[in-house]
C-alpha cells in the first residue's frame, strides 16, 4: 500500500512486513509487550491494572521518547489480524479493567479489524501521541471507548525541533476535539474506572514551561468543560540528545508553575508524584511474562 494513514501523509510503500515510511513499519502490527500495567492514571489502572499492548514503531518519533527501544527500533513480534484479536482475548482474561492500545496509530486498519472480529467486553483505550488523522478517529467509532491522547507541543518551532512535526498543534487539537465529540464527557463505573470518554495527557518538558501553559490554556478554552487532564512530570533523560534542557529532570519550580496554572484554570484530572520521573517506570519489552501471552 501507498501509506497516507498518519498526518505526515508520507506516501511511503508498506507491505505486510516492511515499510520505508517515517514509522519504518509494515502494515501487520508488531507487538513488543502485552501485560498488566499498573502505572497509568487511577481511572485507567485501578486495582486490577490496565491490559496494555505496546506496539512497535511510531508515527511521531519524539527525540526524547522514553520507549525509544520500541518506538525507534523494530523490537517485537509481528502478528496477523487474527493473532492480534486472540491476543486481546488473552490479555482480557488476565482480569484487567481495559485493553490499552499504546502507540496504535500506524497500525490502525489492522487493529480496528481485529477489534471488529471480537470486541472485548472491557473498555478499549486508544493511547496515542495525539498526532492523528481525523479519518482514524472516525474509523474507530464504536470500537474504541476511551481516548488517551497526549497533547505535547504548542509552538511550530518546538514541534519541529523535537518531533519533526511543525503541524503538530493544529493537527492534534483537531484530533482531540474529534475524540471528545465522539465519546462525550467521561463516564465512570462504581469503582471510578473510566468506561467511556477522553482524557488528555500533557508531559511537562524542562525549559519549555511556556509550551505547557499554552497547552493548558488551549484545553480550557477549546475542549469541552469537564475534559480531564493528566499532568505528567515523569520526564526522564534516557536518550542522548543535544536538545537544550533535555539532559536533566524537571525542576520543582518548573513543575510548580504549570501545576499552579492548571489549578487556576480549574481543570479536572490528575497530577503525577515526583517519583514518577524514574527510568524504573519504563517497562521491559519482549520479557518472558509478556511473550507467554503471544499466540503461537
Amino acid at each position: 500500500m501507498i501509506c497516507t494513514l498518519c498526518p505526515r501523509r508520507c506516501g511511503a510503500w508498506r507491505d505486510e512486513n516492511e515499510g520505508n515510511g517515517f514509522c519504518h513499519m509494515g502494515t501487520l502490527p508488531m507487538v513488543s509487550r502485552a501485560a498488566v500495567h499498573r502505572w497509568e492514571e487511577p481511572c485507567i489502572s485501578g486495582k486490577r491494572g490496565s491490559g496494555t499492548i505496546f506496539f512497535t514503531g511510531c508515527s511521531l518519533g519524539c527525540v526524547f521518547c522514553q520507549n525509544e527501544r520500541i518506538s525507534h527500533h523494530p523490537l517485537g513480534r509481528r502478528m496477523s489480524v487474527s493473532e492480534l484479536s486472540e491476543l486481546f482475548r488473552r490479555v482480557e482474561e488476565l482480569g484487567v479493567h481495559n485493553i490499552n492500545l499504546v502507540t496504535p496509530t500506524h497500525f490502525a486498519p489492522a487493529i480496528l479489524e481485529a477489534l471488529s472480529m471480537r470486541k472485548p467486553s472491557v473498555p478499549v483505550v486508544w493511547n496515542s501521541s495525539g498526532y492523528e488523522a481525523l479519518e482514524t478517529i472516525q474509523a474507530a467509532k464504536g470500537l474504541v471507548d476511551v481516548y488517551l491522547p497526549d497533547f505535547k507541543y504548542f509552538s511550530e518551532k518546538t514541534a519541529a525541533d523535537l518531533a519533526d512535526a511543525p503541524d503538530y498543534f493544529p493537527v492534534a487539537l483537531a484530533a482531540i476535539q474529534a475524540m471528545c465529540s465522539q465519546t462525550g464527557l467521561p463516564v465512570y463505573d462504581e469503582e471510578g474506572m473510566m468506561l467511556k470518554g477522553t482524557m488528555v495527557r500533557h508531559l511537562i518538558l524542562p525549559l519549555r514551561i511556556n509550551e505547557s501553559l499554552a497547552i493548558l490554556d488551549t484545553i480550557a478554552d477549546q475542549l469541552p468543560k469537564g475534559t480531564p487532564v493528566s499532568l505528567m512530570r515523569q520526564y526522564t533523560p534516557m536518550n542522548v540528545t543535544e536538545k537544550k534542557g533535555l539532559d536533566r529532570l524537571l525542576t520543582a519550580r518548573e513543575y510548580a508553575r504549570v501545576f499552579d496554572h492548571m489549578l487556576a484554570l480549574g481543570l479536572d484530572g490528575y497530577v503525577q508524584e515526583k517519583k514518577a520521573a524514574d527510568s524504573g517506570y519504563t517497562p521491559d519489552f519482549m520479557d518472558e511474562e509478556s511473550v507467554r501471552l503471544f499466540p503461537t
